[in-house]
């Protein structure tokens, strides 16, 4: 019974943090994700892809922000990394592109991902077909 409540009281007390009670992907995501709404991609005549990516993300300052953005594989395998330079405090959601990133021809759908600088990877993710 102690135990059940020493549980039940940290768990409070995380959810009351703002923390996850959970860092296994069961609880519920951490406050202040960085959200990706919306991606774009189009191919080049090269064969390698472009991505546009819009995100909405809570930042602050410098302090935390939206700091990069990733296209992945099913897999896992990241294609691609956008590192995001500064906080976009007034300016949301922002649309920024990342080019070049070669696609293998056996991946019909990629995943598009935003990291929070203080957080990370735990926002909404858009997925899209890969044109060809």
């Amino acid at each position: 019974m102690r135990t059940a409540l020493l549980v039940l009281g940290l768990m409070a007390a995380a959810c009351a943090s703002g923390g996850s009670p959970a860092d296994d992907g069961t609880g519920p995501a951490p406050e202040g994700c960085a959200d990706v709404v919306g991606a774009e991609l189009t191919v080049r005549d090269d064969g390698t892809h472009d991505v546009a990516a819009t995100i909405r993300s809570s930042d602050t300052g410098w302090d935390k922000y939206a700091d990069a953005f990733e296209v992945v594989a099913p897999d896992g395998t990241v294609l691609g990394t956008r590192e995001l330079l500064h906080p976009h405090v007034d300016e949301q959601p922002f649309t920024r592109s990342l080019s070049g990133i070669r696609v293998p021809e056996e991946v019909e759908r990629v995943t598009v991902r935003a990291r929070d600088s203080v957080v990370g990877f735990c926002g909404e993710v858009v997925e899209r077909d890969v044109p060809r």
